[in-house]
């Protein structure tokens, strides 16, 4: 098929490639890489043809007619993982990373790709294993002397990783949307602007609006990027009581929608007095805000002045009509704010989940010391080390025999 008989590995070769019946299909550059030193740890070849889709599936179709198949989606990061190239933690980052369209995120993911993620559950896993260690090394070889104030050590140790892992868990819930993209409700009662604030955001008129009340009936959910973040916003109907069974199904999924939000833009109409609907929803944002950032939005500001602004939280003035700059510069600034920075960052609810369960087992542990009930405590941190393991690789019980017997003198 190619022109060259001998490829020399990691070099790249310029050849023709022919198809079964000698017909030149194109001049390529082939590069054969011999295993272990390729992506999926085993002999890879790799062909850089010309571009356009003619020549490439020319060049496809007849590999394929020589007895190779198609890869299934996800297969080479599959294969790379199995034969032990990268761990789990690395192939989700892969994943991600080929999907996201933030550049927070790529950045994120690449340091996941470079391995700060594994370097941080290695650690761990290690430090809790010294602890089980020394713990069956009590139970099993209570006899043998054994390192003194080690109780102490292993309630500090303990207290530092559940301290650490807390924080990471709680930066990365507050930071899910630099993955997956931020999620931004406005709302507000009926015909404050919403709409046309959507409208305006997106740069062309993809919600209808007019002065009827209740024109929204269901939410509307659209991307856009805001500086170097992807955002969708959800324009939900205006919240108020309302006899319609439509409107009023709109009404419980603009409620929805600001549960599942990460940021609330909640819109208040500048020209008119606030009213008990206005007063609703400010206690509404108040109650199930669960912590959530929430931005107070002053439409209409190029009329007079009618609603009490002290109701509000340093609010962003602006009119839909002429500018809403304010906005989407405040939005900005709070988004680079999101940025992990150096923090350590999970990309996935598997790896959440995983610590959540790391953390639970931990402070379970911390209460079963101090009782002396040595078995459950070393129990349960076997578990959380499973948890933790979870995210890059599965552990394995014979660790613990190396620490055991590193670490302390037995058997002589």
């Amino acid at each position: 098929m190619s022109g060259k008989k001998v490829l020399t590995p990691r070099y790249a070769a310029l050849s023709y490639i022919y198809n079964e019946i000698g017909e030149v299909l194109d001049q390529a550059i082939i590069v054969y890489f011999k295993a272990p030193h390729s992506y999926t740890a085993e002999d890879v070849v790799e062909f850089q043809c010309h571009g356009g889709i003619v020549t490439a599936n020319m060049i496809l179709e007849a590999v394929l007619r020589q007895g190779a198949r198609l890869a299934n989606p996800g297969e080479f990061t599959k294969r790379a993982f199995l034969n032990g190239r990268i761990d789990l933690s690395k192939a989700e980052a892969i994943g991600k990373l080929i999907d996201t369209k933030s550049v927070s995120a790529a950045k994120l993911l690449s340091r996941h790709l470079k391995g700060e993620l594994k370097e941080f559950v290695d650690k761990a896993r290690v430090d809790l294993l010294e602890i089980i260690a020394f713990t069956e090394v009590t139970i099993d070889y209570a006899e043998e002397d054994l390192p003194q104030n080690m109780g102490e050590q292993i309630e500090e140790k303990l207290y530092s990783l559940s301290l650490k892992m807390e924080r990471i868990l709680e930066n990365s819930k507050q930071r899910e949307g630099l993955i997956e993209g931020f999620r931004v409700a406005i709302v507000g009662k009926t015909n404050v602007g919403k709409s046309s604030l959507l409208n305006r955001l997106l740069c062309y008129e993809r919600a209808i609006t007019s002065d009827i009340e209740g024109t929204t009936r269901d939410t509307i959910e659209e991307e856009i990027k805001i500086g170097t973040h992807i955002v969708r916003f959800v324009d939900t109907a205006g919240i108020r009581e309302s006899d319609n069974e439509i409107e009023r199904i709109g009404i419980e999924r603009s409620l929805k929608a600001v549960e599942s939000a990460d940021i609330i833009i909640a819109v208040f109409d500048n020209a008119r007095a606030a009213d008990n609907e206005d007063i609703a929803i400010l206690k509404l944002l108040s109650q199930d805000g669960n912590g959530k950032k929430i931005i107070h939005v002053l439409n209409k500001c190029d009329l007079k002045n009618s609603f009490d602004k002290k109701l509000l939280n340093n609010p962003v003035n602006l009119s839909c009509i002429y500018d809403i700059k304010p906005l989407t510069d405040t939005l900005d600034e709070y988004l680079n704010t999101l940025d992990a920075g150096d923090e350590i960052i999970l990309s996935s609810l598997r790896q959440i989940e995983a610590v959540s369960k790391t953390i639970d087992n931990i402070k379970t542990a911390q209460e079963l010391i101090k009782d002396g009930a040595l078995e459950l405590f070393s129990f349960h941190l076997n578990e959380a080390i499973n948890a933790l393991s979870s995210i890059t690789e599965a552990y394995e019980r014979d660790e613990i025999l190396e620490v055991m017997f590193s670490k302390f003198c037995l058997g002589k």
